[in-house]
């Protein structure tokens, strides 16, 4: 049977495949999908794919095609089911896979789905996406087959060893969880009733209608459910994930929000007591506090693009033992495998915080304090988002500015920073900027909202700036 495929053009991402159901993504890209990657995995000597699916209620139908397409290209199939990304990664490391896709719309609204590959031990991402749009639409595949499947629940072999790294002690903590029902919520069940303390489980159950809120942790709005119940309880913290496990959210025992990158120097700091010298990695919306309190903290604090796919490919590089970005996914390779775990950063957490001589506030207290916007995420078309950027670095570059463009571009200035990039996700630019001083930070926010109007673009709004103690 001859077989050729198209996808939406919008759907084939820089680290995923990703598009709304019934519309940019169907049952057809998912057969293509197991189709084409199955045939990548063949022709590099691979035989072996593991695949799981989040809880969204288009995630069983299909991962069920995507099933059928590797086994088409003769792939021997492991599904782990209904999970989070984390356990996904897992899986595929314990199992030795040579490859692995994980059917999730991450933190994307309910009617979005996606998939996430993993090819042998590596992120399957940029131009390899690409190359499989390309097999797909000649038909560049190879013949069809008959692969295998198998069922295998890996969830208390993962939550095992997920409690083998808590270092806490028996500090009996007070923990609310929110859920946000994501497809996390069995591994989270059974990950409780192996630490000690205290646990409130909110939105539990895993539901795809994601009724409490939406499943975004980097959103403070849908942080509010947690923030009360730690107030009201008297918790010693809050922990939050998104639709598929892989981005934490933070709250302390006064119901603040810890932002990622505060919640990364906690976690350097850590690391770097048993590792002096080691790399940590964050991305270019971090802030400038965060690398240079890495610094002084005795690390090597290093720049990089936004995206876990190239996160985890720069650790790789360079040997980092962390890393972090500021839309929650928090990577260890101290004592971990790199990838990308909200469950694992929690428990890192949770034994940092049981150690410390106080409550977490304190710890958040003591940070340094800035002036910045929050990470500011507004509309602009994927056939205009990266022209802009190009735009607007070819006008700063003409003007002699201070600017990197890792990714995106990253402005420098006596007052602080600023950045504009294309989200790699969605229709989307995001903005950033930040300063010592409120003054400082308007003059950031007057020059890029300047450089957007140059290039047609409405700024967003930059009344939410924040101090963050």
């Amino acid at each position: 049977m001859s077989f050729r495929h198209r996808f939406d053009p919008t759907s084939l991402r820089e680290y995923d495949i990703r598009g709304i159901v019934g519309k940019t993504l169907t049952a057809q890209d998912a057969y293509a999908i197991g189709r084409a990657f199955g045939s990548v995995i063949a022709r590099a000597g691979g035989t072996t794919v593991v695949v799981g699916h989040d809880g969204r209620l288009s995630s069983p139908g299909l991962e069920a095609e995507l099933v059928r397409g590797a086994m088409a290209s003769g792939m021997a199939v492991t599904r782990v089911g209904c999970g989070p990304t984390p356990l996904l990664y897992y899986a595929s490391v314990e199992l030795g896979a040579d490859g692995a896709v994980m059917v999730t719309g991450s933190h994307n609204p309910p009617d979005h789905n996606g998939f996430k590959m993993m090819l042998g031990s590596k992120p399957f991402f940029g131009g390899q996406i690409r190359e499989l749009g390309h097999l797909c639409a000649t038909g560049d595949v190879v013949p069809e087959t008959k692969g295998s499947v198998r069922d295998i629940d890996m969830t208390e072999q993962y939550v095992a060893r997920l409690l083998r790294d808590w270092d806490g002690g028996m500090r009996s903590l007070h923990v609310v969880w929110d859920n946000g029902h994501s497809a996390a919520g069995r591994v989270l069940a059974r990950l409780v009733k192996g630490l000690p303390g205290r646990h409130t489980i909110l939105n539990g159950e895993i539901d795809g209608h994601f009724p409490a809120h939406h499943p975004d942790p980097t959103i403070p709005a849908n942080l509010e459910q947690l923030i009360a119940t730690v107030r009201s309880q008297h918790a010693d913290i809050g922990l939050a994930f998104d639709g598929d496990a892989d981005r934490i959210g933070v709250v302390d025992n006064t119901g603040q929000i810890l932002w990622a990158d505060q919640l990364l120097l906690v976690l350097a700091r850590d690391v770097l007591r048993d590792h002096a010298g080691a790399t940590v990695i964050a991305d270019v919306k971090a802030s400038q506090a965060l690398f240079d309190a890495v610094d002084q903290a005795g690390g090597t604090p290093v720049m990089w693009g936004a995206g876990h796919s190239l996160i985890k490919s720069k650790m790789a590089e360079t040997g980092a033992l962390l890393a972090g970005e500021m839309s929650g996914h928090i990577f260890f390779a101290d004592r971990w495998y790199g990838f990308d775990d909200a469950l694992y950063a929690a428990v890192r957490l949770l034994g940092i915080v049981a150690r410390l001589p106080g409550p977490l506030s304190d710890v958040r207290q003591a940070l340094p304090v800035m002036v910045n916007t929050p990470e500011l995420r507004f509309d602009c078309p994927d056939t205009r988002k990266f022209a802009v950027i190009d735009e607007v670095a070819d006008r700063l570059r003409a003007q002699g500015a201070k600017m990197s463009r890792i990714d995106g571009v990253r402005v420098s200035t006596p007052d602080g920073w600023w950045l504009l990039r294309a989200s790699n996700t969605q229709a989307m630019l995001v903005a950033r900027a930040e300063s010592t001083t409120e003054s400082g930070l308007a003059r950031l926010q007057a020059e890029l909202t300047a450089q957007l109007h140059e290039s047609g673009v409405k700024a967003p709004d930059f009344s939410g700036a924040a101090t963050r103690h």
